[in-house]
């Protein structure tokens, strides 16, 4: 590959998705929601600007341009110093259906290849890695894949890769199978070359040629389960391995582990940004991001793991785990937070406990990943997990809520358990 210049895609969906991550994707599109102190696409923009060749990057998705999302696109590109542009979809194109659509804005410039991240994932992104591994070896890499390893009993809730363990080509690919084909997931970021818009147009015109009932537009198209299998086999898709951190953010849950593994990347690579004990501080355990703003009393405890947002007001003795607590939100005197998401604005009264339940991979098995469940069990009940509250919900004083979600601008004066409050 010819060492031109190169680009970056963000696919960052629409309001159709994202809807486990209500209540918080109510107030602001799940792509910008904050993770250790950051939007969540902004970890993204971090790792390009890793790799000086990357000249632009695209954000493509079915969102309306919005005040929230134009204020983001811009102050990213003053804080990075790079051009960032947001293509918004006609209608929901897919994972493949828009990097075609916007196929002239991607080639503008004839860059040589370009990076595709899909936004709900969490990692500390390769990138120079990937472009290494395709630029350094000879034959005709369309695309490079980026590969994790997974266990036996949670790879088929991904896309399954079947490698040459010499070549690393890519022999087989199935998205989400119904019996396991591989450990080895499609870990959601490409580097693809111009020539993958000769198999998009391909599948572009199938989809136009032959008759179908799918409910979805003819430009629709799924990379995972249109294009990747059937490049398997043809010396046209490979996969490079990492051994980084990476996790999917489906859930408001997932959420909380990813700020987990990001705090503990700034701990690497910017301690600075994180906070640390000090005479008239707070004692902090752990990796803890604190806006400067934040008012958080010297007797409260805080960590690991927590974010505090801009405008927060923690009490005295209060005690802050696993965490993140939105701007404006005020915990008052003695309050427990554990393994939540406070909301906007959000009002926890004195003595009160806000709990939930973590969950974690399997600390024992270095394959773990998230666990993928849904919201509710095979009984109708709601899955035990994170706690939640919405913006502007206030919990009155020596209250106890725990694994329970709380829809915005609620008042709770009673304790709940394992509930959706309405």
């Amino acid at each position: 590959m010819q060492n031109g210049g190169l680009k970056a895609v963000i696919l960052i969906g629409g309001p159709h998705v994202g809807t486990r991550f209500r209540p918080l994707s109510l107030e602001v599109p799940q792509p910008l929601f904050p993770i250790a102190g950051s939007p969540m696409i902004q970890h993204h923009v971090e790792a390009c600007t890793k790799l000086s060749l990357i000249k632009e990057i695209l954000v493509i998705g079915f969102y309306q341009q919005s005040r929230e999302l134009t204020r983001f696109l811009s102050d990213i590109q003053k804080d990075y110093g790079i051009p960032i542009r947001y293509l918004q979809e006609h209608c929901r194109l897919r994972t493949g259906g828009g990097i075609y659509h916007f196929r002239d804005q991607i080639l503008s410039g004839n860059p040589s290849a370009f990076f595709v991240f899909n936004s709900d994932v969490c990692c500390n992104f390769p990138v120079k890695d990937m472009y290494e591994f395709q630029r350094n070896t000879n034959g005709g890499k369309i695309c490079v894949m980026l590969g994790t390893e997974a266990n036996e009993a949670q790879a088929h809730h991904y896309g399954c890769i079947v490698e040459d363990n010499n070549t690393h080509e890519v022999l087989h690919f199935v998205e989400k199978p119904e019996t396991f084909v591989s450990t080895l997931i499609n870990a959601g970021a490409y580097l693809f070359t111009p020539e993958i818009f000769k198999i998009l147009g391909d599948e572009f015109k199938r989809n136009y040629e032959e008759p179908n009932g799918k409910s979805q537009s003819c430009d629709a198209i799924n990379l995972e389960r249109s294009i990747f299998n059937k490049m398997a086999g043809t010396g046209k898709l490979f996969v490079f391995k990492t051994d980084v951190f990476w996790s999917q953010i489906k859930t408001a849950g997932n959420a909380i582990y990813a700020n987990r593994l990001y705090l503990s990347l700034y701990r690497e690579t910017t301690p600075e940004c994180l906070a640390s004990n000090g005479d008239d501080l707070p004692c902090i355990i752990g990796d803890v991001r604190i806006h400067p703003t934040a008012v958080i009393d010297p007797t409260a405890v805080l960590g690991p793991n927590v974010y505090v947002g801009s405008g927060v007001t923690i009490g005295p003795g209060a005690r802050v785990k696993e965490a993140i607590i939105l701007d404006r939100a005020e915990i008052m005197e003695h309050c427990c937070v554990l393994h939540c998401i406070i909301g906007w604005e959000c009002e926890i009264g004195p003595w009160s406990r806000i709990e939930g339940q973590p969950s974690d991979p399997n600390p024992n098995d270095p394959h773990a990943h998230v666990p993928t469940e849904s919201l509710f069990n095979d009984e109708g009940r709601l899955n035990p997990s994170i706690t939640i509250l919405g913006q502007g919900v206030v919990v009155h004083s020596e209250l106890m809520i725990r694994n329970s979600i709380v829809l915005p601008h609620k008042t709770i004066q009673t304790c709940y358990h394992n509930q959706i409050i309405l």
